[in-house]
């Protein structure tokens, strides 16, 4: 103990071991002989200074980033009721009002990512937040239904913009050597909101009516709002040449290129578990489990927050490929055990399985992406993301919709089960071979 403490005592810095360094202090040898002998005894490494997660900053970011998602999901559950019963509108026009919201979302999110840096964090996400409610306040006054076609999707631009600003500013407050952990925390935020906003909004809706239910929403928006002002949102450290080369009209203008490989996979995944969220309701109808399915989103989302902290706190030791590749044959396992499922039981321990894995993908890949992006382009890389996130869901129940005729919904779960393992090797292509050279590299490195 004596010697761990003179060890703790003594000041000597942390060698710089790059291979660019072209000066090599005489004392360097002397640094590096204590600098090993501190990591072994467990008294260096990490500056918790500089690696604190929970700020005040992220906390309010990701308070307010929870009522937003639980407004988006109390109003989903609820949106296609509301256009049959009160404009008596069909199936597929109902369906539109609800999917019309994320093509909103999809379109602003191009230009939320492209002007993020330029326009200011601060004022795109206080401008989003504020259209945010004001959309909510549209729904009042809508008397027939192609204007609440219009206020859908001028509600999932703000939802686009909003979120995409929130998730650029947490990025950027988490500590790059936890970002991992970070991310899984921050996205709990939203994983909350799956889980109540669905309950609430149904529970309103049975009682007291769609009034209400826009009501709610509205404090839920007003409320986002005025913890946000508590917060202090990171501006980018952008040089006047990053943001000339932003301004431009190619695609890298659009989309960050370094987080395409990753996002490609995400898009894959959100295709595959459209076919869960959309379809669900319609599968326990069909095998007499309707009373269930009520609480397989509930489930979903408690092993969700069960796991996060551990699945991001091995992606910050670890990686990425001890993280994708188990959450990738959970995802699998999960959909297999759902086209098989008979009994309650099963159904929601799909769920939890279900939850597991593509909770564990969205989460990490989310890490990967900010991680390959450059500091400076982080809007870009997350507005990437959730771009292709937002357009796997999107395409996925209109291309389902199309197989449930022929293979009936069993078949239909199998089949994306198949698919998710083929993502395997997808993903293996697209990241995971760099990623097992990368973490060989610093291998070799630490062994030196």
């Amino acid at each position: 103990m004596r010697i761990k403490a003179i060890f703790v005592n003594l000041k000597f810095r942390q060698p710089d071991l790059s291979t660019d360094s072209k000066e090599l202090s005489l004392l360097q040898p002397v640094d590096t002989i204590f600098y090993k002998c501190k990591m072994c005894l467990g008294v260096g490494g990490m500056d918790t200074s500089d690696s604190k997660l929970w700020t005040k900053d992220f906390i309010i970011i990701s308070a307010a980033n929870f009522f937003v998602g639980l407004t988006f999901y109390l109003l989903m559950t609820n949106i296609t009721v509301y256009a049959i019963e009160e404009f008596n509108a069909s199936q597929s026009k109902a369906g539109l009002a609800s999917s019309i919201f994320i093509i909103g979302a999809l379109f602003f999110r191009l230009f939320a990512g492209k002007y993020i840096e330029s326009i200011g964090r601060n004022r795109l996400l206080f401008g989003g937040l504020s259209l945010f409610l004001i959309s909510v306040l549209s729904y009042f006054p809508v008397e027939n239904l192609n204007l609440l076609l219009f206020v859908r999707f001028i509600h999932g631009a703000a939802y686009g913009v909003c979120t995409t600003a929130m998730a650029t500013a947490v990025m950027d407050i988490i500590p790059r050597k936890r970002l991992g952990e970070g991310t899984s925390y921050y996205s709990m935020s939203a994983t909350l909101g799956t889980a109540i906003g669905p309950f609430v909004g149904v529970l309103i809706s049975q009682h007291a009516g769609f009034t209400m239910v826009f009501a709610a929403c509205t404090i839920f928006s007003l409320t986002s709002i005025i913890i946000s002002l508590f917060s202090h949102i990171p501006e980018a450290r952008v040089n006047k040449k990053q943001l000339e080369d932003m301004k431009g009209f190619q695609f890298k203008d659009f989309l960050e290129v370094k987080a395409i490989p990753i996002s490609i996979i995400i898009a894959c995944m959100g295709f595959l578990y459209s076919g869960v969220m959309s379809f669900l309701t319609s599968y326990t109808m069909e095998i007499n489990l309707i009373g269930a399915a009520s609480f397989f989103f509930l489930i979903y989302a408690v092993f969700i927050l069960i796991s996060r902290p551990f699945t991001g706190r091995l992606f910050d030791i670890k990686g990425a490929n001890p993280v994708i590749y188990p959450a990738l044959i959970t995802f699998a396992l999960g959909l297999l055990l759902l086209s098989q499922t008979r009994h309650s039981f099963t159904l929601l321990m799909a769920g939890g399985i279900i939850g597991l894995g593509y909770g564990t993908m969205v989460s990490c890949c989310q890490a990967i992406a900010i991680k390959e992006s450059p500091r400076h382009r982080i809007g870009l890389a997350t507005s990437t993301f959730f771009i292709c996130l937002d357009g796997g869901v999107g395409i996925g129940p209109f291309m389902l919709g199309y197989m449930i005729p022929i293979v009936g919904f069993r078949g239909m779960y199998m089949a994306l089960a198949a698919l998710v393992l083929a993502c395997v090797f997808l993903y293996y292509i697209l990241h995971g071979n760099k990623e097992s050279r990368k973490q060989g590299d610093d291998y070799a490195t630490s062994c030196r």
